[in-house]
């Protein structure tokens, strides 16, 4: 019989598209010998940035040697009438459904499954006509998971708005979580994003299996609460396969090149003591308005602790109506016309602000970072847990919010930071002082050291052979292997 194709269907943007064919250049590279070839499904991004973006990641990984093929399927025309990003996304995906469905259509191999991304999760119908496995992809958490299959529930139980209710909203497997901890697409029930995301929690139950990008250990109670059947009673939920943390951390064993010169972040954290730096970083979409920079730089000159800020400035489609998706990239920082006059002079030595894209994994890796206050996606998160690094998350969009309540009541690996959500996520100068010499300092802060160093040790034993992710990606391996199928002509 012919390698069985796991087929991706990856959303555009890079905390989705990347880590799920990382995970399934795990699945090929430690499948049990189980032999799988991978076929990306490549859609054209609806901004011209982002599909510069996707073209760069498919440049790198057919330079890789491993067995992966691209597909760019035909371009549709981007919905003009979306009433807001999350909608925008899931309808723009969902057009591609018949090129998506002629392309599994004529693969002459079987098809172990067509693996999808969350906002993809329907098209578990054009796996089910072509008589082949569809599994989700989830590249957010677990209680995010929980969270989404449990919705419909919710919907008929809360009948007001989320922050309109009295005490807090039950998400099994979760503590109690406050109102304005809800993620950001579901809080407002008018909106198409909140009816989209129903109906793709919905979508996941249909699939033949759930890849979660998470370990049991990291996140014990969602999980068990998914396949324990709590989130949607009566109705059994796919089987879930947390086979994460899924990072692509490169080849650390690798000789460095004696004669390249090192990131000049990284240049200026070698001349800092260990575990003093504070790192401030809010991922590729991540940017402040003028008057947020000012409350910043208020609070770092006052706590007095060392910091390295990567400092973004406002996207270039700021004076129009913004891309579509949502994916307004920051651009390279004026720094003159940011930071107050003085700043830099004052803080000279002891803080170093970089106002372009910097190597974030290798900044969290070094030893002289002792604390992250980070807009806590999921991805960065999972890179600050496996180096170890305590957190004091600033959640900005998306389910970011929900991210920083499972930080902190959760998991215990950071400190709260209150957002005032009511002003774009504003923070005060001196509630971002007090989190940073909490996270910094020598008091309420050490058990979140002690239990971020903890969940270092639990990331790495669950993917090493043995771990309960390990585990799971054999099961994964093996379910793929025993369920692919040539697809209905």
């Amino acid at each position: 019989m012919a390698t069985p194709a796991l087929v991706l269907l990856p959303e555009w943007g890079s905390g989705h598209l990347m880590p799920m064919l990382e995970c399934c250049r795990r699945v090929l590279l430690h499948g049990g010998g189980r032999a799988f070839s991978i076929t990306l499904l490549v859609m054209r991004p609806p901004t011209s940035e982002a599909t510069s973006e996707v073209e760069a990641h498919v440049r790198r990984e057919a330079a890789s040697g491993l067995d992966i093929r691209f597909h760019r399927l035909p371009a549709v025309e981007p919905p003009a009438d979306a009433g807001g990003v999350e909608e925008f996304i899931a309808r723009y995906v969902q057009l591609h459904a018949p090129h998506v469905r002629d392309a599994v259509a004529g693969m002459a191999c079987p098809i172990a499954a067509l693996v999808l991304d969350m906002f993809a999760a329907p098209m578990v119908d054009v796996a089910r006509d072509l008589g082949v496995p569809s599994y989700v992809f989830m590249s957010s958490t677990g209680a995010m998971l929980a969270l989404m299959l449990h919705l419909p529930v919710l919907h008929e139980v809360v009948t007001v708005e989320f922050d309109e209710v009295e005490g807090e909203v039950h998400v099994p497997g979760l503590p109690p979580v406050p109102p304005a901890s809800m993620p950001s697409p579901v809080v407002d029930k008018k909106s198409p994003n909140y009816t989209w995301f129903m109906r793709l929690g919905d979508r996941f139950m249909d699939a033949t299996g759930i890849i979660a990008n998470t370990a049991d250990e990291l996140e014990p109670g969602p999980l068990a609460a998914v396949a324990e059947g709590r989130c949607v009673p009566g109705r059994p939920a796919p089987p879930v396969y947390p086979i994460g943390p899924v990072l692509s951390l490169g080849d650390s064993n690798a000789k460095k090149d004696p004669h390249e010169l090192s990131h000049e972040c990284i240049a200026w954290l070698d001349s800092q003591p260990p575990a003093s730096v504070v790192f401030l970083c809010f991922g590729s979409m991540g940017w402040f308005e003028p008057p947020q920079v000012v409350e910043i730089t208020a609070a770092l000159e006052r706590c007095g602790h060392r910091f390295l800020w990567v400092l973004r400035g406002p996207p270039a489609t700021e004076s129009g109506a913004g891309a579509p998706d949502g994916s307004e990239y920051p651009t390279d920082a004026n720094l003159d016309k940011l930071l107050p006059e003085g700043f830099l002079d004052r803080t000279q030595g002891k803080g170093f602000v970089w106002p372009k894209w910097a190597p974030q994994k290798e900044i969290l890796a070094h030893p002289a970072v002792g604390g992250f206050v980070t807009h806590g996606g999921w991805n960065s998160v999972l890179e600050s847990l496996w180096h170890g690094v305590p957190m004091a998350p600033w959640p900005l969009y998306a389910e970011q919010h929900l991210n920083a309540f499972e930080l902190v009541a959760d998991m215990g690996v950071a400190v709260p930071l209150k957002v005032d959500r009511k002003r774009d996520n504003f923070v005060e100068e001196a509630e971002l002082e007090r989190a940073v010499r909490s996270l910094m300092g020598s008091g309420e802060e050490g058990s979140v050291r002690e239990k971020a160093r903890e969940m270092k040790a639990v990331c790495r034993k669950a993917v090493e052979v043995g771990g309960s992710s390990y585990a799971a990606m054999q099961k994964l391996s093996a379910a793929l292997h025993d369920g692919a199928a040539l697809p209905k002509k």
